[in-house]
């Protein structure tokens, strides 16, 4: 079983979005896929709850006392995880995860929001790059801004503690669309590709990354 875990301690930096999307993508694919929704706010399943029967099956399981009950038959689990963990939660999703997806906002709180908690997962040795892979993704980003562009370059240049960069993936930007597919339980893929060719293409590198071997550990 594939396990994807989108995670960020700092609310507000569109996690629900991004794993949303992703169980999506893998289920149009043909994948079995879980999302597990572990955030108190629900905003996962709540966009599961509004999923047209129409569209391909999406697992969603309830998360108790953060033990996940994943259907046996799961090839792609995607976690949604809460805001504000404390050390011992966090190293419980990481436990669990081979793929890490970090979507982070532009906006100078939410960069140094950022920058402490790499350095705090930096700091357990021998998980970050041998048992899991991360990669950073800026989020709801309002193109042509500095702001932004100091998020790139901040991204661009993070480096793991063997000294390889860390991956930055994709810039996502601020769009319509992922409100207007959240209203319905669907994704950016469901919708009309005339109308969000611009942001399946800001998605590409990302899913891309997701797809090979770079996002699996050894």
């Amino acid at each position: 079983m594939r396990t994807i875990v989108v995670l960020n301690p700092k609310g507000g930096c569109g996690k629900s979005t991004i794993a949303t999307n992703i169980a999506a993508y893998f289920s149009i694919k043909g994948k079995r896929v879980t999302l597990a929704d572990c955030d108190p706010q629900g905003s996962s399943d709540d966009w599961l709850s509004a999923r047209p029967d129409k569209y391909s099956a999406i697992n969603g399981i309830a998360v108790e006392h953060d033990r996940l009950k994943i259907p046996r038959n799961t090839e792609i689990l995607i976690i949604d995880t809460p805001a504000a963990m404390e050390d011992k939660r966090l190293k419980k999703y990481l436990r669990k995860a081979q793929s890490l997806v970090m979507p982070i906002i532009a906006s100078p709180i939410d960069i140094r929001a950022a920058e402490r908690f790499l350095n705090e997962l930096f700091s357990f040795r021998g998980s970050i790059n041998n048992k899991i892979k991360i990669a950073t993704i800026a989020n709801r980003v309002r193109e042509d801004t500095l702001i932004a562009a100091k998020l790139e370059n901040y991204l661009n240049n993070i480096r793991l503690p063997n000294g390889k960069k860390l991956p930055f993936m994709t810039m996502l930007r601020a769009s319509q669309n992922y409100i207007r597919a959240s209203e319905q339980g669907l994704s950016i893929f469901e919708l009309p590709p005339s109308k969000t060719y611009y942001d399946r293409e800001q998605w590409a590198p990302l899913l891309r990354w997701l797809n090979s071997k770079r996002s699996i550990p050894k």
